[in-house]
């Protein structure tokens, strides 16, 4: 255990942003066992527990995280033959690039759809990763998870997961995955050479389009569609980065060394000496800014972590007059 639990472990080296401040405690484990301890440990010493991956989808405070982070550092991959399919079992710490090389190195498919996108298995399963019409639960079968309370290991079906968009049972913080098990189709030597190609043009279509370095990639969600009015076409503009472009923040806005990214208005990227409250400043800036000309309220698809109370705007704390909220609410974009 004593090798196990490390004190006082910088964090802005361990996420995109390159912002935040210190882990109070630090695991790494690397298999089921040291998991359960470290669990084990943050419960004797009552502890909040945050599982960090690579870091891609998080700002953590300035200040830290005062509890125990986890690292998952479990790797182990298997899988069982089903026919024309494969069942791939991996471990919750190994990366989804790792993942997608050693799936088209068997000529197994499915997976490369979301080449590109940085991050663990475990994130990738938290957030239901997505990317256009793919969504990782439509891979997934099952996984294995850890019970935050009784420190029981339980294999579960995909169903237990209650996926949705950007949303899994798994936020409810009661459970943390230990590892993933995916059901891809088997595919010819061409078909895996082509599925290669593909992976490349999805890697450069995507850093065309998104900034590759210092971000957390999309900051805010998409709205609900019960959220909006603006219809294009018949359908709800659900789409935050819309209204985001129609203000005019793209590489525009900025707050410190925080800066609206120039490629995507739904992307703020830490030019080289931002802290997370640059960030914070710049992100608020944006909420009021969209609330103000559109009456709608962006809300964070990235992970706020350390922070003692929650920095962004709700509808209940927008610094705006009456009169400007009832313009916002009236608002229709041209």
């Amino acid at each position: 255990m004593q090798h196990l639990i490390q004190e006082n472990v910088p964090l802005h080296d361990k996420n995109w942003f390159q912002t935040g401040g210190a882990a109070r405690y630090c695991a790494q484990p690397v298999n089921e066992i040291e998991f359960q301890h470290a669990v084990t440990f943050a419960q004797e010493n009552n502890l909040p527990i945050f599982v960090l991956g690579q870091g891609a989808n998080i700002l953590i405070s300035d200040a830290g995280f005062e509890g125990l982070v986890i690292r998952p550092q479990l790797q182990a991959i298997t899988h069982v033959d089903e026919g024309e399919h494969v069942l791939v079992t991996v471990g919750a710490g190994m990366t989804l690039h790792d993942l997608i090389e050693h799936c088209l190195e068997n000529q197994w498919g499915g997976l490369e759809e979301f080449s590109g996108i940085p991050g663990t298995v475990g994130g990738s399963v938290y957030i239901n990763l997505h990317y256009f019409e793919f969504l990782l639960e439509h891979f997934l079968v099952g996984g294995r998870v850890l019970n935050h309370t009784t420190g029981n290991v339980l294999d579960v079906p995909a169903g237990w997961f209650q996926f949705g968009y950007d949303q899994s049972k798994l936020m409810e913080k009661e459970h943390f995955l230990l590892s993933a098990t995916f059901k891809l189709k088997k595919i010819s030597r061409e078909q895996a050479v082509f599925a290669r190609g593909r992976r490349v043009e999805i890697i450069r279509h995507r850093a065309k389009r998104y900034p590759t370095h210092h971000t957390c990639g999309s900051f805010f969600r998409n709205f609900h569609e019960d959220e909006v009015t603006l219809e294009s076409a018949g359908k709800k503009m659900i789409f935050v980065a819309y209204y985001l472009d129609k203000l005019g923040v793209k590489g525009a806005l900025r707050s410190g060394a925080a800066i609206v990214s120039w490629q995507h208005a739904n992307m703020i990227v830490n030019t080289g000496t931002a802290t997370s409250k640059d960030i914070i400043d710049l992100v608020r800036k944006m909420q009021e800014l969209t609330y103000q000309h559109f009456g709608v309220l962006p809300q964070p698809e990235c992970q706020l972590i350390g922070f003692t109370k929650y920095p962004l705007y709700t509808l209940q704390n927008l610094p705006i007059s009456q009169a400007a909220k009832d313009t916002a609410a009236c608002a229709v974009v041209r």
